[in-house]
């Protein structure tokens, strides 16, 4: 009975990417994988013809079809409004869940921390890589930072059940809520809710700068590391590099319906062409993949060969180590040294198995809850103002916000950067001409609030002061306020 084979979508990238795709298709093939290999362009040439975000309709058209991605490294033009491909292809086909798994290969690969496995489960979708940003002002930038319940939800409880599914004993929220007390805390709220389905695995949290500095000096302390889009691109390359070889770093990007699988490192121009280009992190990427669509077996057998190829010692120049590694080669040898011994397993590493037919992981839908109530309080305003540089000179500022003012309404404080500079400003507060104005309600009719912005924004502009950006204030149900303080309030 012949088995059907799987289709996949294949892109071949940039730099060093034909390269090493080439490679990684060769052995896939050897061992026998059951790929219906259906190829698209992207990248650099398609943004060279002016497609801004680098992948064509009919591209798009491929991957909604297969569901399944293999994608070498692409280059994205910096500035000139061009749009990331990676970040553009997780977000539009909801692959919310980042898997980077970083283990060393010891003794084999030269590193500091033989024991060190771990995976980072990092948000794809949201936090700053939603690619938010506003200029109102020239000389001030603003990022957003979104978090929501519900992707925060689906990250949490993948890595949960990424735990339980891969035996792991333990789940770590690394967050920054002491600062982001609202999203960052979010995030760490949802995760608690999560954890406490899940008793037989522990959870605990850290503060990420100090999470960072412990990957980095005792990364065997951890597990399994969940967390959110930035932070998880920063630590999974300081874990992957903390294992010997940032090179040999795999991701995994996977979403309800469709999957995607790379390599960490990037399209390494300055090698490109030489033939001396590691596949080892795709190599690795499509084993995830193989996992990934139930042949297990061919994941098995290709993953065992390269063990083998590098307890062999047989290293590209990016790992080759004199005294540890044996024959430095380059990506054809180093390919063919894999095919060899497929169907050999290592003797010293640990040799892999992996199920067959198993798929991936299928979650639970997000939680449906009922929105809390709110109520409308308030305004903060966004002005741009150049008549101070100093936190004491802004009671000009002031005074119109003041004179702007409608009954019901009162001028609460005056922020800037973030800091309380009005009322009682500190002489040594430095600031930008972006000013935010926070009014606030002095009566509980609610209902009138929208009106009383929207006459206020008319006097502020007929002061002289034009809003920029205007964020308004709502309490919940519970007396929950729904924004911060600034600093120093």
């Amino acid at each position: 009975m012949s088995v059907k084979n799987t289709p996949i979508t294949v892109a071949r990238g940039d730099g060093i990417g034909p390269e090493i795709m080439d490679a990684t298709l060769q052995i896939l093939d050897a061992a026998g994988a059951r790929l219906d290999i259906r190829e698209i362009e992207i990248g650099e040439k398609l943004y060279n013809q002016g497609i801004m975000n680098g992948i064509s309709d009919e591209s798009w058209d491929t991957l909604r079809e297969t569901k399944v991605f293999l994608k070498a490294p692409i280059f994205t033009p910096m500035g000139g409004g061009f749009k990331s491909l990676n970040v553009t292809v997780r977000k539009t086909l909801g692959l919310y869940a980042n898997v980077r798994p970083c283990a060393s290969f010891h003794p084999f690969i030269k590193t500091n921390f033989p024991g060190m496995d771990l995976v980072v489960v990092r948000e794809n979708e949201e936090d700053l890589y939603a690619g938010v940003e506003y200029a109102q002002v020239d000389g001030a930038i603003q990022s957003v930072k979104m978090i929501t319940r519900a992707g925060s939800e689906r990250i949490c409880r993948y890595a949960f059940e990424y735990a339980r599914a891969n035996g792991r004993k333990k789940v770590t929220c690394m967050i920054k809520d002491n600062i982001m007390k609202m999203a960052d805390g979010l995030f760490y709220e949802v995760f608690k809710e999560i954890a406490a389905e899940y008793p037989d695995i522990e959870q605990e949290r850290y503060i990420i700068d100090i999470g960072a500095a412990r990957i980095a000096s005792r990364p065997t302390d951890f597990d399994v590391i969940v967390t959110e889009n930035l932070y998880g691109d920063i630590i999974s390359d300081i874990a992957a590099e903390v294992t010997g070889s940032v090179g040999l770093g795999i991701s995994a990007n996977i979403g309800d319906t469709c999957a995607m699988f790379e390599a960490m490192h990037g399209t390494a121009p300055d090698i490109a062409g030489q033939g001396i280009a590691n596949p080892s992190g795709l190599l690795l990427g499509s084993i995830m993949m193989l996992t990934h669509i139930g042949q297990g077996d061919i994941a098995s057998k290709v993953h065992n060969a390269w063990l083998k190829t590098i307890e062999d010692g047989i290293h590209t120049g990016d790992i080759y180590k004199e005294g540890i590694s044996k024959k430095k080669v380059g990506t054809r040898d180093f390919t063919f040294a894999v095919i060899e011994r497929i169907g050999d397993k290592p003797e010293t590493l640990p040799v892999q198995s992996y199920p067959e037919n198993s798929g991936g992981l299928k979650l639970p839908p997000v939680s449906v809850r009922e929105p809390a109530s709110k109520e409308l309080i308030g305004a903060d305003v966004y002005v741009e103002w150049r008549g101070a540089d100093r936190a004491d000179k802004c009671e000009e500022l002031a005074t119109l916000a003041r004179q702007s003012l409608v009954d019901g309404m009162s001028l609460s404080l005056i922020s800037n950067r973030g800091t309380k500079v009005w009322p009682n400003g500190s002489a040594e507060t430095f600031c930008a001409p972006l000013w935010c104005l926070r009014f606030k309600s002095t009566t509980k009719s609610g209902s009138m609030m929208g009106h009383h912005v929207t006459k206020l924004l008319d006097n502020l502009y007929n002061n002289g002061l034009p809003f920029v950006k205007v964020e308004k204030l709502y309490e919940f149900e519970g007396g929950k306020p729904g924004f911060t303080k600034a600093q120093g309030e």
